[in-house]
């Protein structure tokens, strides 16, 4: 296909504009025509490069066009090898299998069944949400406010955000939010406000299926559960038979270090959900993991045609093996050291009022005692990539900026992405 020089008196952007649905997001925030990208490096068409601290919203953990990955990828191309199979039993999905068995699950005495639902990490949320309810016959759930999930109708009523929820045009129930340690509710002892909810016959609330949360709520504000809560909230679990949904789409994949974000506080998930990083490359893909005793599923209960992304299985596969063979908890752990330092001795001096939280590779620079409103950390954003710099907002009125760099930036790129927020932050600050 031989690329064209817009029409006289057009940019490349006026398509954008005139063609795709204002239902758009990032395009907003970031306004370039990208075309190429490497590593932690996004080009656009003019040939300006920007660093990346979006990393695909966490879909892309080891950087853009890894070399590993694409070399897997274009071998199984090159040999014809299935690009789309249903659920089929096919090489690509084996190897994902024994690899993520071998490399994952088995060194962590995990047995999970593994369920590959349709490609969206919505979709693992809606799978995991109907087999709970499906293997308890029960049929609430408990999620936390603050708490994301995804934009489908299931995995949004467990979503907290209302403007996300005004979308759905419709009712969405059976959920009950508690509040998260946290953010807003951070002095509510939730554990103790679980209990009284399910200890007292007159709450007016049934005992659910299941329990959904993020460990880290990242579209939430980079929200952080303390170790003995989740500890807490798993033993609450237990002692009500209540099941445990870890949300690991985005803090999941060694986003937080170890490869998953539970692992920190020693617990066991009845159910996971996995999604973005777990191909490796950004290719879509999602599953949900569950005891073998929960997988009650008759077949085809829950399918979909792009239920089997060969590509991704491949790319998926070689993903598993390079972390555990690379290091990446440890380098996550080196990095995250080196971020925190960073951003409490520049940001952090400049307003006692900025809150920084993080883990791992996953940071939150809170802005909201400063403007509660967003537009401060809206005019930070925008500054970052006018200095070259691609860095998203989130949190209650988009008051966080959040850093979610590639798991595998190199140092140099890291200090100058640090060096360019820290810039902003101050530049913003100071107007």
């Amino acid at each position: 296909m031989q690329l064209t020089a817009p029409a006289t008196g057009t940019t490349p952007l006026d398509i954008f504009e005139e063609r795709e649905s204002s239902v758009r997001s990032y395009c907003r925030s970031f306004p370039a025509l990208f075309a190429s990208a490497k590593g932690s490096l996004i080009t656009d068409a003019e040939g300006r490069s920007y660093i990346d601290f979006l990393a695909g919203a966490g879909a892309l953990n080891y950087g853009h066009s890894n070399d590993t990955l694409k070399a897997a990828l274009l071998e199984y191309i090159s040999n014809d090898g299935l690009t789309h199979g249903l659920d089929l039993h096919t090489v690509a999905k084996e190897m994902f299998l024994r690899e993520l068995t071998t490399r994952i699950l088995e060194p962590r005495g995990l047995d999970y069944k593994v369920q590959f639902t349709g490609p969206t990490g919505a979709n693992a949320v809606e799978a995991a949400l109907k087999v709970v309810r499906r293997a308890t016959g029960r049929t609430g759930v408990f999620a936390f406010m603050g708490g994301y999930h995804g934009h489908s109708l299931g995995a949004l009523a467990a979503t907290a955000n209302r403007t996300h929820r005004a979308a759905a045009g419709t009712d969405l129930g059976g959920v009950t939010f508690i509040p998260f340690p946290a953010g807003p509710m951070r002095d509510v002892d939730t554990l103790a406000y679980l209990r009284a909810i399910l200890e007292d016959a007159h709450s007016g609330i049934e005992i659910p299926a299941a329990v959904i949360l993020e460990t880290v709520q990242a579209e939430g504000g980079v929200n952080v559960a303390p170790v003995e809560w989740l500890r807490g909230l798993s033993a609450i679990c237990a002692e009500y038979g209540i099941l445990l949904v870890v949300d690991e789409i985005q803090t999941g994949c060694g986003r937080t270090g170890p490869f998953f974000s539970f692992e920190r506080a020693g617990i066991v998930p009845d159910v996971v959900t996995l999604s973005k990083s777990i191909s490796g490359y950004g290719l879509p893909m999602a599953l949900t993991l569950m005891r073998p005793e929960l997988d009650v599923w008759e077949p085809g209960e829950h399918t979909g045609t792009f239920r089997g992304n060969q590509l991704a299985f491949v790319t998926g596969a070689a993903a598993l093996a390079m972390f555990e063979e690379e290091h990446f908890t440890e380098r996550v752990e080196e990095n995250a050291t080196f971020i925190a330092r960073e951003l409490f001795e520049t940001i952090g001096m400049l307003d006692g009022r900025i809150e920084i939280r993080g883990i791992g590779m996953i940071w939150g620079i809170d802005t909201a005692a400063i403007d509660p409103t967003g537009a401060l950390a809206k005019e930070i954003g925008r500054d970052c990539f006018n200095r070259g710099l691609i860095i998203e907002r989130t949190g209650r009125n988009d008051t966080v900026i959040k850093l979610l760099p590639p798991l595998n930036i190199d140092r140099a790129n890291l200090r100058l992405g640090l060096g360019i927020l820290a810039a902003s932050v101050s530049s913003c600050l100071h107007r």
